[in-house]
């Protein structure tokens, strides 16, 4: 993950708004095919008319935003969403004494396309919003939801499942499209090859893009029936087949650590985290009581 972090007054760390300091960072969140993210805090910055490649969808965290879209001047304010066409001129500046604060992410046309897969048409196809601001209190939080778990965590699945399934939800209830539901289809074969997947090879860090396309599915598609078949979404049955994996490994021999690295567990206390929340004790006393002999040299 890439980033760049600037204070406009020349100071670098996060303002507040009553001190007024504006600060900006710029996210390419690499797990996701470069998608860029912005966190900002504005006083006096004006944005002159001009137009971006991709998407913006964007989310008021505080004050409020003035900025011009699709012939007209709209108002942002706090807990509203944002949205700018691909290719939209558009301008922006403070519609409050105090400026504003929020996030925003740049979505590529091809890649709203491909979540939109299997809702409207099997190509899918590319959202047009015909709304500047939308008032939507409960995916405004679904998506700093996502912008939070972008900058932390670092599991693809996870982060995937999480982002696209706020952008999918976003255009079926916003897009000018009106993306209607997909016709349902067998899709038990393609969950079945998924979940084989992740049995056999737990350890490698996919991508929902990646397992997607291997069975010929949207992300967000394969994301509900794979909950739908297993009970779980595909990044959460993955730390249980990688838990799995893990107490072969200790009963072979393996330590505690080798275990966590091999199957890709971010350190250690990820590993025993998630050990202890699955199996009710840590992997140390698993091996103690499994394997009395091994106990000492299970670390």
């Amino acid at each position: 993950m890439l980033w760049y972090s600037g204070n406009q007054d020349g100071v670098y760390g996060m303002g507040n708004m009553t001190t007024h300091k504006e600060n900006v960072t710029f996210t390419h969140v690499e797990d996701l095919g470069g998608l860029e993210v912005l966190q900002a805090r504005y006083h006096r910055q004006t944005f002159s008319r001009h137009s971006h490649e991709n998407f913006c969808v964007g989310v008021i965290n505080e004050g409020a935003q003035s900025f011009y879209r699709t012939g007209g001047t709209h108002i942002a304010p706090q807990d509203s969403i944002i949205l700018v066409n691909a290719d939209d001129i558009h301008t922006g500046r403070a519609a409050t004494e105090n400026g504003w604060s929020y996030h925003a992410m740049y979505p590529s046309a091809e890649l709203l396309a491909s979540l939109s897969k299997d809702m409207k048409t099997t190509a899918g196809a590319t959202p047009y919003f015909p709304e500047a601001v939308v008032y939507d209190p409960m995916l405004a939080l679904e998506l700093r939801q996502s912008f939070k778990l972008l900058s932390i965590a670092n599991n693809k699945l996870l982060k995937e499942s999480v982002v696209f399934s706020a952008l999918a939800r976003l255009m079926m209830k916003h897009a000018k499209t009106k993306i209607t539901p997909p016709v349902q289809i067998n899709a038990q074969s393609q969950v079945l090859r998924v979940r084989s997947f992740l049995d056999d090879c737990p350890e490698e860090n996919i991508s929902l893009l990646e397992l997607s396309s291997l069975v010929s599915l949207s992300p967000y598609y394969l994301l509900r029936q794979f909950q739908k078949m297993t009970g779980l979404p595909p990044h959460a049955y993955q730390i249980q087949a990688r838990l799995r994996k893990s107490r072969t490994l200790l009963k072979h021999g393996c330590s505690i650590l080798e275990t966590a690295m091999l199957l890709g567990f971010h350190d250690q206390s990820h590993f025993h985290r998630h050990f202890k929340k699955s199996m009710g004790i840590t992997p140390k006393e698993y091996v103690k009581n499994l394997l009395p002999e091994l106990a000492n040299s299970a670390i």
